[in-house]
């Protein structure tokens, strides 16, 4: 398939995952998604790090998830794809960019949901708009991901942060398994953020990922607000998945 014709055909693979929700943990939210997106070539760079050096990070009221006894953190690149409005086309110079967050896994009012540590941002106009209408802590930043090789190599830079890494898949591609360590770490339908207003919850749906194990050679990394311990990160590796995103709700504290 062309790049042309994926970017065409796009909208209709975005607005179709609302028609499976079976696999959410909670419903899909009654007013319509706001934004889509597509992400290709995404990585799943995790490590185990104590609970109370990132307890200071999250902000109260939401709990700071565990897995056996350890909090997560997870770098995550990949590229973003056809990321338009509700009702609109993709922009060809607008619409595609890599991205890289860095995120832990949180908890509130019974919904499991991702804090995002630093989220790194290859678009100017997209950085603002998440900063502005969702509270997100972007940064406009220059984070190329290529695939090359059989691997997808990574390089994200701004001042005081770079991270450059290759990461590749092995093995059958698989959903998670529930209550397994891959799905309490990529199975997540919402994320939480700082609102001018105080913490909000973004809803985002895609259908269950799709992931290989994998390996991953990290070359330099300043993007962890944590010290990592000095092994590799366990990772998985996914090809693409569409998303679409609501507006943030004010979370009752």
């Amino acid at each position: 398939m062309s790049g042309t014709t994926d970017f065409l055909e796009a909208p209709a693979r975005q607005a179709a995952v609302v028609g499976e929700a079976g696999h959410r943990p909670w419903p899909l939210p009654d007013a319509p998604w706001l934004v889509a997106q597509t992400w290709d070539d995404l990585g799943f760079l995790h490590w185990r790090v104590d609970p109370e050096a990132l307890r200071p990070l999250v902000p109260e009221p939401l709990e700071l998830q565990t897995f056996d006894g350890s909090a997560w953190l997870g770098i995550t690149p990949f590229r973003v794809g056809a990321f338009r409005l509700r009702g609109l086309p993709p922009l060809p110079l607008l619409s595609s960019f890599g991205e890289l967050n860095v995120r832990t896994y949180v908890e509130h009012d019974g919904r499991p949901g991702i804090w995002f540590l630093g989220l790194e941002a290859g678009s100017r106009p997209a950085v603002e708009a998440a900063r502005r209408l969702y509270g997100l802590p972007y940064r406009h930043a220059r984070v190329d991901v290529e695939r090359r090789l059989g691997w997808t190599h990574v390089d994200s830079s701004r001042p005081g942060a770079v991270f450059s890494a290759r990461y590749r898949g092995e093995g059958d591609v698989l959903p998670a398994e529930p209550g397994s360590l891959e799905h309490f770490l990529t199975e997540r339908y919402c994320l939480y953020s700082g609102q001018s207003s105080g913490l909000g919850r973004v809803e985002i749906h895609h259908l269950p990922w799709s992931l290989q194990r994998g390996e991953a050679e990290v070359e330099l990394n300043t993007v962890a607000p944590v010290a990592l311990p000095d092994e590799p990160p366990l990772v998985h590796v996914a090809s693409r998945l569409d998303a679409v995103v609501w507006a943030p709700d004010r979370i009752r504290h």
